[in-house]
């Protein structure tokens, strides 16, 4: 299912559409930012509560947040949307706010909070869902970190209709993305983000236009994307170079690569495979002015850009440089 048009984002021509936004992070920013200059109307915004964040753990409104109060959206942060759940008082109130919006459609896009049956049956046309993948491939929180982990070629997005499945809704509208080899979750995340936004702002249309036309997903092929959990940072030297790049890439911005040197932590950013050193895998080699390789179970890594602990990403030369004056970490060499 490929999208129509192509290009660049229909005339604003949404005025007649009440659509509900609920989102949270830029990607979902990102979205909005298209359905408001595509001229519909937004009569609600579900956002996270604002979050710790800084050296200083100063509260922070999310990117959500910052786009609707520009444009003075009408804006809810509720802290759970189930009605018996821990925080049902936050849920009534989200409840009632929906009801009073009478929307013709929620568009949702990362928002971070499962949707329940009430939230999904209450826009006139339920809830269309921007996903970071193509369908039913990596369904569930971390489709960009995943495809680019397994080696994908091609990522996209899936606008779907909602169902109280996870991630199992009707296809609407689909596009793809090449995924290149030095692609990280940074890049493939700003790429999808634009997509999604143009996609979607094209479902709107089209719903508006009664041209909208779901597809059942198959279930051959699904694939399960599980968030990311810090403790998969810690790159396992005895796994393939090429599965830990491809890791490294995904992991970029986070949580990155952890490892030690000398018994010292030290990040990892990037790095290029290289043929197989013959030292044995997890043995740390600096080779030539500035290059840092590192032996894997099947051909070898060199590392490109790393993070000592309290500082900043910086390339291998550099890193190495500063360690000269420093006897208590010094550069373990292969035989």
């Amino acid at each position: 299912m490929s999208a129509e048009g192509g290009g660049a984002l229909p005339a604003p021509d949404l005025q007649a559409l009440r659509v509900g936004f609920a989102g949270t992070p830029e990607f979902a920013q990102v979205a909005l930012a298209a359905i408001v200059a595509a001229g519909a109307q937004v009569p609600l915004v579900l956002t996270q509560p604002d979050r710790p964040a800084g050296r200083g753990l100063k509260l922070q409104a999310s990117p959500v947040k910052q786009l609707a109060l520009q444009h003075g959206l009408p804006l809810a942060q509720p802290r759970s949307l189930r009605l018996d759940g821990k925080f049902p008082e936050d849920a009534a109130a989200a409840r009632q706010a929906l009801q009073d919006a009478a929307l013709d459609v929620l568009v949702v896009a990362a928002y971070g909070l499962i949707l329940p049956a009430w939230v999904l049956a209450t826009p006139c046309h339920g809830c269309l869902n921007i996903h970071g993948s193509l369908l039913p491939r990596w369904r569930g929180a971390a489709p960009i970190q995943r495809a680019i982990e397994a080696g994908d070629l091609e990522t996209g997005i899936t606008v779907m209709q909602m169902d109280e499945g996870l991630d199992t809704g009707a296809m609407l509208l689909m596009e793809a993305t090449p995924i290149g080899p030095d692609d990280t979750t940074t890049t493939v995340h700003d790429r999808l983000a634009a997509l999604g936004a143009r996609l979607m702002v094209q479902a709107l249309h089209a719903l508006q236009q009664g041209r909208l036309q779901p597809q059942a997903q198959p279930e051959a092929g699904a694939c399960y994307a599980k968030k990311i959990a810090k403790e998969e940072a810690v790159l396992d030297w005895q796994q393939p170079a090429e599965v830990l790049e491809r890791r490294l890439r995904a992991f970029d911005p986070f949580p990155g690569g952890s490892t030690e040197l000398q018994g010292q932590p030290l990040k990892v950013w990037r790095a290029r495979v290289l043929p197989a050193t013959g030292a044995p895998p997890g043995t740390w080699q600096a080779l030539g002015e500035g290059r840092l390789v590192v032996a894997c179970g099947s051909g070898a890594l060199e590392l490109l850009e790393v993070q000592a602990p309290g500082g900043r990403r910086t390339t291998a030369r550099e890193f190495l440089q500063r360690l000269k004056p420093a006897p208590g970490l010094p550069i373990p060499l292969g035989p």
